[in-house]
């Protein structure tokens, strides 16, 4: 899939798959900031794309920041709706009791692109039965 990408920041890697069948592409940091330990950053990516009707994308966490540093996404995953058109931007966060420099350029977070249903919620008298029925968290005991 083509996704059109407008480079805010010439000096910055496009995102690209790392590894043939990989799921998601690197976001990269376009500028350097302190995250200081238990705060939050919006950071900004240098990259705007068309993501085509149908589809969304993804921000999600690294996993090599969050296990070793604690610095994962707040609204993970945060969500690009097909029709956005601004600067993608990840909210960080530390985890960690240490401050934690994100320098220009930093892989910061993963893109995935995933399709999506169209949806149209009907009100109607009562749901249909299922086999969970109303159980939430925790209902089926793990």
């Amino acid at each position: 899939m083509e996704i059109p990408l407008q480079r805010l920041d010439d000096g910055l890697p496009i995102p690209a798959h790392a590894h043939p069948g990989d799921g998601g592409v690197d976001l990269y940091a376009r500028d350097s900031v302190r995250l200081d330990a238990g705060h939050r950053a919006v950071v900004p990516t240098g990259i705007a794309v068309a993501i085509p009707v149908g589809f969304a994308g993804l921000v999600t966490p690294r996993s090599g920041l969050a296990a070793r540093h604690g610095i994962s996404v707040v609204n993970g995953p945060g969500l690009v709706d097909a029709g956005y058109r601004g600067e993608i931007k990840v909210v960080l966060v530390n985890l960690s009791r240490e401050t934690f420099e994100i320098e220009r350029g930093d892989r910061i977070a993963q893109f995935v692109v995933i399709p999506v249903a169209v949806q149209e919620f009907v009100p109607v008298e009562k749901l249909p039965d299922s086999s969970r029925g109303s159980g939430g968290f925790g209902s089926t005991g793990a």
